[in-house]
């Protein structure tokens, strides 16, 4: 399932929600479901380097590190 970016005319609020295609998104604030979707954006490439920084470091934080450091892949 792809993820998409959602706005809810009715609470006024952005999301982004894994939905199938035939699913009907629902709003996860208020339930409304007159969901609208959003063209998605991708982060510039200098950006992906300093996110991917920030996300090692939460990782080795929580203990996670399989996904990014070599010798947890080995495992």
């Amino acid at each position: 399932m792809p993820l998409y970016n959602f706005h809810c005319p009715e609470c006024d609020k952005d999301c982004e929600l894994l939905v199938g295609a035939s699913e009907t998104p629902v709003c996860p604030s208020c339930g409304g479901q007159k969901m609208e979707q959003m063209i998605g954006r991708i982060a510039p490439e200098a950006k992906l380097a300093a996110a991917a920084k920030v996300w090692r470091a939460q990782a080795s934080r929580e203990g996670h590190t399989s996904n990014f450091s070599t010798p947890g892949r080995k495992r």
